[in-house]
């Protein structure tokens, strides 16, 4: 059928931290970075899990100057 999503190993990290921490994201930055890593490491796939990340990572670069 379909390929696993290269990210989704971080993504499932990301919903563990954020439920063992009371949805504070402050407490899950580093899960956060390693996904919005993953993300840029597979843009150029359909990735599921990336598809929030990378609109974030899109609107970062255009704003950095």
């Amino acid at each position: 059928m379909s390929q696993k999503d290269p990210c989704q190993k971080q993504a499932c990290a990301i919903q563990k931290c954020l439920q063992a921490n009371k949805y504070m994201e402050s407490r899950c930055d580093d899960v956060i970075r390693a996904m919005k890593k993953c993300c840029e490491a597979h843009a150029g796939e359909n990735s599921v899990c990336c598809s929030g990340f990378t609109k974030d990572i899109k609107s970062t670069k255009t704003t950095t100057t």
